[in-house]
């Protein structure tokens, strides 16, 4: 059912239409006696869920007794990060999520079912596991707040991710992961039906459906300004809410260019971006518009780690970005990374496969990756300092920019809420 849905590719709706639209929604919800909130946590900041959490929060008072940030395996917001996103909401309202103890199992997807979906990628079945809260809570409203925007796991990032991923348990988020990344990301990206979401739904539909779950969902993207502009919120309980929000992402944060690009140069904001966990949205959102022997550069002042958990940073800087056969052939031979498929998904969505080149300038604080660790990963390293000389951010636009010297490169700013391709790379 679909409590509220407004937007469209010319939209810009407003903190006040945000909380008119949720309002209206929850009003038609009825009374509600205890409500947990699920909204993303830092490293989706623009979604304006922070925003949306507090006006539920605002809404209804007391009753809502718990806010737990879909963390899957980032690790915990710090205080300054709640206070920044979350605003005025009580900081006694967050929980942390654990995702290798604080969850329950709530069934097992067969694998048939998956090696059916995944076109014979894997054979392996799944359990459907969230944060005990979810189960244990006795909430009898439970709002998944998020941003639908391409994703390199599932084709569009939310509505079930978040509960199934976000608040997932250990096996659930590996193997899920993995699902994708033996399937194929570029086949997925920017789709909202592709076997990973067949997979979830079909927890949902016979695992979770007993569970009061509302899904608050926004569609935010860059305008021409390179501005962050809010352009649709959709509330609903089912996939059809999910799927209206996905095809307008679509037309907003997926970028169709005429060539392929020779050079991209991407700025990851060193608030959101520690990691290359993270900072590798430069390489999966970018993938299917470069060139082959293209350059892509990362300008990553905030790099300081290959993993935010300290178990798969140790398996990045064990096996590396090599490449999909590569990868495939070590989760064979290994059981370390075999028992951590979410890992070696990573892995393979890191690599260029050898098509083109991936560049990552670190800043030059102690604690910044150094030079000898980047290349040790596969990648390139540059000094940023030099780097930024020649591509500075403030200087350049979203999009194509000239310079001085004639050169043409592609600039992106938040590589976060985008996807780009070319036309010969991307199918409809």
């Amino acid at each position: 059912m679909i409590y509220f849905e407004k937007g469209s590719a010319e939209a810009n709706l407003s903190t006040s239409d945000l909380k008119k639209g949720l309002f209206k929604a929850l009003g038609k919800m009825g009374a509600k006696k205890k409500v947990l909130a699920v909204p993303p946590d830092y490293t989706r900041l623009p979604s304006r869920a922070g925003e949306l959490t507090e006006m539920a929060w605002e809404y209804y008072g007391e009753k809502l007794t718990d806010i737990l940030p879909a963390l899957g395996t980032h690790t915990p917001m710090t205080d300054p990060q709640i206070s920044h996103m979350f605003g005025t909401t009580p900081r006694s309202l967050f929980r942390d999520h654990d995702w290798r103890n604080d969850v329950i199992t709530l069934g097992e997807v067969p694998a048939e079912y998956i090696h059916k979906v995944s076109e014979g990628a894997v054979n392996y079945s799944w359990p459907a596991q969230v944060n005990k809260l979810l189960v244990e809570g006795e909430f009898d409203l439970i709002l998944s707040i998020g941003q639908v925007v391409p994703h390199e796991v599932v084709g569009m990032a939310n509505y079930n991710k978040n509960i199934f991923v976000g608040t997932g348990g250990s096996e659930g988020i590996n193997k899920s992961h993995y699902i994708g990344a033996a399937y194929g990301m570029e086949k997925m990206m920017g789709r909202a039906d592709t076997p990973v979401r067949k997979v979830f739904n079909y927890a949902s539909e016979h695992f979770a459906s007993h569970m009061p779950i509302i899904y608050v969902q926004t569609v935010v993207g860059l305008n021409k300004e390179g501005e962050l502009q809010t352009y649709g919120l959709f509330i609903g309980d089912d996939f059809e809410v999910f799927d209206k929000a996905a095809k307008l992402s679509l037309q907003v944060n997926f970028e169709m260019v005429d060539k392929p690009l020779q050079k991209v140069v991407v700025w990851l904001d060193p608030s959101e971006f520690k990691s290359t966990w993270l900072g590798n949205k430069s390489v999966y959102r970018t993938r299917m518009a470069l060139a082959d022997n293209g350059e892509l550069i990362v300008l990553a002042s905030g790099l300081i780690e290959f993993g935010e958990d300290k178990q798969i940073d140790k398996l990045i800087r064990k096996y590396g970005y090599f490449g999909t056969p590569h990868t495939l052939k070590l989760v064979e031979e290994n059981k370390d990374l075999r028992n951590n498929l979410g890992a070696a998904a990573h892995l393979i969505h890191g690599s260029s496969e050898g098509r083109f080149s991936i560049t990552y300038c670190p800043g030059k604080n102690p604690e910044n990756l150094s030079k000898e660790e980047i290349e040790s990963v596969g990648f390139k390293y540059a000094d940023i300092e030099n780097v930024t000389q020649k591509y500075d951010p403030k200087k350049l636009k979203d999009g194509f920019n000239i310079l001085p010297d004639g050169e043409e490169i592609f600039y992106i700013s938040n590589p976060a809420i985008g996807l780009w391709a070319f036309k010969d790379r991307f199918e409809y």
